[in-house]
């Protein structure tokens, strides 16, 4: 559990979801958690969508959101000062039905390129901005000891997809990971799980 930005990020229930998702007010920054859940990618992507990676032309919801490799982290040992953008690459995630019926309800600020625009709209909000909007919510959801963070709902997507029997290589493909033992890390397995397992020979 992380405790004081120590350790692994919580694993979110769909209850601790649903809690932290009553207490954001703002309809803007539900939908930066709703894609968070329902897409898995790092908040400090989520933040640098821009309308169009997301919505058409005339304004509907794409089938796939489309995560650019400039917003990418970059996988760990792969970055060099001759390439310091090796092996991000964009990402493309399927729109889940309840994440399309979300965006059709949103009606995006057409005046910025961004979907999440600071308060000028001519650049995004920052990852320190999201991560205060997530650390508030979690305090009204009385879910503070958790130790959930912006990781929380990235860790939480391939958890359960994990438990899901959804295997690795798909994991892999779906989130863009380029290393299984770095996603295997992601994975939290608990004693009941261990228990099940044994039970199932």
């Amino acid at each position: 559990m992380k405790n004081d930005r120590e350790g692994q990020a919580a694993i979110l229930s769909e209850t601790d979801y649903s809690k932290i998702r009553k207490s954001i007010r703002s309809r803007k920054y539900k939908l930066l958690f709703d894609l968070a859940w329902y897409t898995g990618e790092r908040w400090g992507a989520l933040v640098q969508l821009r309308i169009v990676d997301v919505y058409d032309d005339n304004g509907t919801p794409r089938d796939y959101i489309n995560f650019r490799a400039r917003t990418r982290k970059a996988s760990p040992n792969s970055k060099s000062k001759a390439n310091p953008n090796a092996k991000r690459k964009n990402r493309q995630v399927p729109v889940h039905p309840v994440l399309k019926e979300l965006l059709l309800a949103y009606k995006p600020d057409n005046d910025s390129l961004f979907l999440f625009p600071c308060r000028d709209g001519d650049k995004p909000i920052s990852l320190r901005w999201a991560d205060a909007i997530l650390r508030t919510a979690v305090e009204k959801a009385g879910l503070s000891a958790k130790g959930i963070s912006t990781h929380s709902t990235r860790r939480s997507f391939i958890t359960h997809l994990a438990k899901k029997g959804i295997n690795l290589a798909t994991i892999k493909k779906i989130t863009g990971h380029t290393d299984l033992k770095v996603l295997s890390q992601y994975i939290e397995v608990s004693d009941d799980d261990v228990r099940e397992a044994i039970a199932t020979l």
